[in-house]
């Protein structure tokens, strides 16, 4: 289980603008901001992912649970439109099991994020 996770980003508000277009269709919006930071959740008020500038930038992996297929695929959809580059396109992905339904993209950090929606379609 993911308690948090925070990906270091060279441009806080470009990130910051690009992250609250791409996690709508999740669900998420910001939950909590500080200088320089900003925590996304669900809407229990308790951010579960945050980005945030520091000189210690490297790249992240992050998967965010979608409910359904569809989620998938609007984020998908959201993240390449707000700049996200395609890492992988909506489908399933039967090498990690046969419902594995998810998409790929790297947004401008390089950091790689992914929806996936773990039910039958």
């Amino acid at each position: 289980m993911i308690d948090h996770v925070t990906a270091n980003v060279s441009d806080f508000d470009r990130a910051k603008d690009f992250y609250a277009k791409v996690l709508a269709p999740l669900g998420y919006s910001i939950q909590a901001q500080f200088p320089g930071a900003a925590g996304f959740g669900s809407g229990e008020g308790i951010p579960d992912f945050w980005i945030g500038s520091s000189e210690e930038r490297g790249a992240t992996h992050v998967a965010f649970t979608a409910k359904d297929r569809a989620s998938v695929d609007a984020f998908y959809a959201a993240a390449t439109s707000a700049g996200g580059k395609d890492n992988g396109a909506p489908g399933v992905r039967s090498h990690y099991h046969e419902n594995y339904y998810a998409a790929f993209v790297h947004d401008a950090d390089g950091n790689n994020l992914e929806a996936v929606c773990h039910s039958p379609e």
